[in-house]
């Protein structure tokens, strides 16, 4: 601190006089800890705004659980030196900083171009230097912290990182967990999935030191060690259970599935063994639990008529809520069987590759009072004729047909793979004086409608609102392209009433491209004129 003396002018020393620090006696009630009065909830709640991510209670991974907008090691750290203030802001940000502990690899933000070059071990001979491994050291110092300090230990409920740091620090990860009682979820490599040797110790303290762990998955070459937790059962508190190319026997997956009682929800990926009997109830032995998420894809064995019969059951029939069905046995056209059966499901999606078209009059139509998403992708084979219609879009006809007919009253949000399902969805208008009248819309709320023509493609939104007084057909908003053209005289009052001197072609991605046709000259730019010698009065001139 400057001394009043040693200002240069009389100006700076009114203004230090002014904002110079007055010493104030412990009885000052300015001192007084307004926070001091606040219950111990309330202000963890406030504390939380400052590092947000510490709430987050999903079962994502750390790659899949980012927050975009912010940088979370700056949150943590804002957060961290909060609880130098007194000791009730250290017992409230101890309970937000190690509720969820999350290792990230960098700042993201614009400290990690400054902190990168310190991190660097620099010698006389070596001047780039080797970046130290961050990701690393934190996880040695949270394992030594946790380890130290087992009242901080059973706070942790979540522990994730990144998947290099995962993969490489199978030791520490396995001291760390082996102390830390209360885990739900942490990121776990690779080959714990499969009963890779290298992770045996961590498969042993995961089972022994972890017993209220509420996700798992296993793979192809964990098979002994599946079977064998309908004896052991581990985790009773179990949630989400994914199973990735398992070759096991029905009777075993059921009973397996049946020692989880709070399992709600099962993904079953790539198990052709699989079939209708898993379905099967049966009062002397075990039956396939209630799911309320069911995923399954790459099921080929698992019908429409099995799923009805799982669905008979009423305590999974009130339960089941959300349903995934990708490359199953289950064919569009037996779609009606399951949203009958399923009274309380709220989103349903379907991805199927079929071969032949639709007759839409020779099943009942789709409908369901209570599904709200519905993802329903259907592609044509690769071997398709392209100068006929596909045969895809005889089901969205079919499922347009529906819609309009108002069997989905709940419906929110609509996907579909189609570029013409907009126009499907929009009833043609009434011709004058006709006295049949065609099919009129019966949609009660918005529908969004997300479309595209092939699955790389990105999604494209359509809002498709309901029919009103004054608009009894209803509306489509969307940027797509309007066609101008007129039956008498080809083209509208929009471009002169005259004929069409160009050719209108589809651009593979919902747009449309005009061709020049053969015998005017092609479009050029506003700085065309400069390079008119290189067009040739013919169509080869462009398209060669």
């Amino acid at each position: 601190m400057r001394s009043k003396s040693r200002l240069k002018s009389g100006d700076e020393a009114q203004i230090y006089e002014h904002n110079a620090p007055v010493a104030r006696s412990p009885n000052d009630p300015t001192r007084r800890d307004l926070t001091s009065g606040l219950p111990l909830k309330l202000l963890t709640d406030i504390l939380s705004q400052i590092c947000p991510h510490a709430l987050d209670d999903n079962y994502l991974s750390l790659e899949e659980s980012m927050r975009d907008g912010g940088c979370m090691l700056c949150d943590s750290r804002d957060l961290a030196q909060c609880a130098l203030v007194s000791r009730r802001f250290l017992v409230a940000t101890q309970t937000i900083l190690y509720h969820n502990v999350r290792i990230d690899p960098v700042h993201y933000c614009e400290r990690e171009v400054n902190l990168a070059e310190k991190r660097k071990r620099k010698s006389f001979f070596e001047r780039n230097g080797e970046p130290v491994d961050a990701p690393k050291q934190r996880v040695e110092q949270l394992c030594r912290t946790v380890r130290d300090n087992q009242s901080l230990a059973i706070q942790v409920e979540f522990l994730k990182m990144p998947y290099m740091t995962r993969e490489t620090c199978i030791a520490d990860l396995a001291r760390t967990i082996s102390v830390l009682p209360n885990l739900k979820y942490v990121d776990l490599p690779d080959g714990i999935y499969s009963d890779d040797r290298s992770c045996s110790t961590l498969k042993q303290e995961l089972e022994t030191r972890c017993p209220d762990l509420r996700k798992k998955k296993y793979v192809h070459g964990a098979e002994r060690s599946f079977a064998l937790l309908s004896q052991s059962q581990p985790w009773q508190n179990l949630e989400i259970l994914e199973l990735c190319r398992l070759q096991v026997e029905p009777d075993t997956l059921i009973s397996v599935l049946a020692s989880f009682p709070a399992l709600h929800e099962l993904r079953l990926e790539d198990a052709p063994m699989l079939d209708d009997s898993i379905f099967r109830y049966s009062s002397a032995a075990p039956t396939f639990p209630p799911i309320t998420r069911f995923i399954l894809q790459n099921t080929p064995r698992l019908t429409a008529a099995g799923f009805e019969a799982y669905l008979t059951r009423p305590e999974t029939r009130e339960v089941l809520s959300h349903l995934t069905l990708l490359d199953t046995g289950v064919l569009p056209s037996e779609l009606y069987r399951i949203l009958a059966a399923s009274p309380h499901l709220k989103s349903l999606r379907i991805n199927n590759t079929i071969q032949r078209a639709l007759n839409p009059s020779a099943f009942p139509p789709l409908a369901s009072r209570s599904l709200e998403t519905l993802h329903f992708e259907i592609e044509n084979p690769t071997t398709s004729p392209q100068d006929l219609q596909p045969p895809s879009e005889s089901y969205y006809q079919y499922l347009s047909s529906s819609i309009l007919a108002g069997n989905f009253p709940s419906l929110i949000s609509l996907y579909a793979l189609s570029t013409s399902l907009p126009n499907l969805l929009l009833p043609p208008p009434p011709a004058p004086f006709a006295s049949f009248q065609g099919p009129s819309s019966r949609l009660r709320q918005p529908l969004m409608l997300y479309t595209k023509s092939i699955p790389e493609h990105d999604w494209y939104l359509t809002v498709i609102s309901p029919p009103t007084s004054t608009n009894r057909r209803g509306s489509a908003t969307a940027t797509r392209p309007i066609s101008f053209y007129n039956g008498s005289t080809q083209l509208g009052p929009q471009w002169g009433e005259k004929a069409r001197d160009s050719v209108i072609v589809g651009n593979g991605f919902g747009g449309y491209l005009a061709v020049p046709n053969e015998d005017g000259p092609r479009p050029s730019s506003p700085r065309g004129h400069k390079h008119k010698h290189s067009w040739s009065k013919s169509s080869k001139g462009w398209m060669g």
